[in-house]
């Protein structure tokens, strides 16, 4: 992409709330430009959790922009900080992970994250490969670098130590071991979201400790979901994850209000700024219509998962179920064998993948979720018949047809 200087920071940028320093970038693009070497980008992600979803993205998008403009992109998967236990935004000691969740989780991000960056340009690295090799008299060396009293300016621990909630003492390396990984890379930028300023920090005063050039610090909005007032949480069920189904990504993305449909359209769109300038004034003037705009959102997303093919399907889908109060075109299909003596509910949506458990399918059932034949149940120890044909429907856009035989 052969932009000016200005033109690259206006890209880097968009979106971003604290780009620390300015002048810094500037001088790092500068000279990448004039040497024709790319800048190191670094972006950390604890494997917490096996699924990735358009909030984690935001930081991925970024990404994309260095990348598109040439840059050397590290995805650091943090295994071994994922064992600690990030403490950002905890009011409690977070439980650490087990190498054997972490290595699972990690596996699903490293597939996950190329539904965006390009793999042959993206280096995959994993902070267990510095860290593991630390001997005990460097981890008292990293540990001397920071006091107490500078710890507790950070604002989580400064609220659980003044409401007497404990901080155990290893919490404390996490800042300093996120901050060392970018020693380690010699990163020349690194990207996070606006809660982990601290960190982030933290790896400029370490960087200029062991004698390099501070990195420049990139911080990202943390999305709002889809109830636009919480950040996009699997635990508040106001997300959309990159994994679910084309049709469940369409729709979510629909369902997004006019106000924070743009906001979207900022943090995840691969759409120029001027191009969502134009659709904003269209809208404001009444020259489109807000679903218009929104179905332009919701087909980018869906495509950029699963193929311009499946968005498209996924629109036409959404038109015959909800506009036109018809079954969609396609839907899974499963066989399974006929029994008089019927089949629970719970257990039916588990195997055919509905839902990913019976406790979700019960609590689907629960929230009045869940139609057998188009008829809502209510009762979670419902049997259906198991003959003949059945057709069940989850939330307002997963179906399913089963065939007892």
């Amino acid at each position: 992409m052969k932009l000016t200087i200005d033109e690259q920071v206006a890209l880097i940028e968009r979106g971003a709330v604290n780009v620390i320093a300015r002048e810094e970038l500037v001088a790092k693009l500068k000279r990448s430009r004039e040497s024709g070497v790319p800048l190191k980008v670094k972006a950390g992600f604890d494997p917490t959790a096996p699924d990735l979803h358009l909030g984690h993205t935001v930081l991925i998008q970024k990404m994309k922009h260095f990348q598109e403009l040439g840059h050397e992109i590290h995805f650091l998967i943090g295994d071994f900080t994922g064992m600690i236990g990030d403490p950002t935004g905890k009011s409690e000691t977070r439980k650490p992970l087990t190498p054997e969740q972490v290595a699972k989780n990690a596996e699903t991000y490293k597939e996950q994250v190329f539904k965006i960056l390009d793999p042959a340009r993206t280096r995959v690295v994993f902070n267990s490969t510095w860290l593991n090799p630390l001997t005990s008299q460097e981890f008292i060396k990293l540990a001397a670098q920071l006091t107490v009293a500078r710890m507790l300016e950070r604002e989580d621990f400064k609220v659980r130590f003044e409401n007497g909630r404990p901080i155990s003492i290893h919490e404390f390396m996490y800042p300093l071991i996120q901050g060392y990984d970018s020693v380690a890379l010699h990163a020349d930028v690194e990207l996070g979201g606006t809660d982990q300023l601290f960190n982030l920090l933290m790896g400029r005063d370490l960087q200029r400790v062991w004698g390099q050039e501070p990195q420049v610090v990139i911080t990202m909005p943390l999305l709002e979901g889809l109830d636009g007032v919480n950040k996009m949480s699997k635990s508040l069920g106001n997300y959309i994850g990159i994994t679910e189904p084309p049709d469940d990504i369409y729709g979510k993305t629909l369902s997004v209000s006019d106000d924070l449909m743009f906001r979207y359209y900022e943090l995840l769109s691969d759409l120029a700024a001027e191009e969502i300038a134009q659709l904003k004034s269209g809208m404001a003037a009444g020259t489109l219509h807000p679903k218009k705009v929104k179905q332009q959102l919701a087909r980018e997303l869906t495509a950029r998962f699963y193929g311009a093919e499946a968005a498209q399907q996924a629109e036409a889908n959404f038109e015959r179920v909800f506009s036109q109060h018809e079954l969609p075109a396609e839907m899974p299909e499963f066989t399974l064998p006929a029994s008089s003596e019927g089949i629970w509910l719970p257990k039916l949506l588990s195997e055919t993948e509905m839902v990913k458990g019976t406790g979700e399918a019960r609590r689907m059932i629960q929230q009045g979720a869940v139609t057998v034949n188009g008829d809502k149940v209510s009762d979670v120890e419902q049997i259906v018949k198991a003959e003949g044909e059945v057709l069940l429907k989850v939330g307002k856009r997963r179906f399913c047809k089963v065939i007892f035989s």
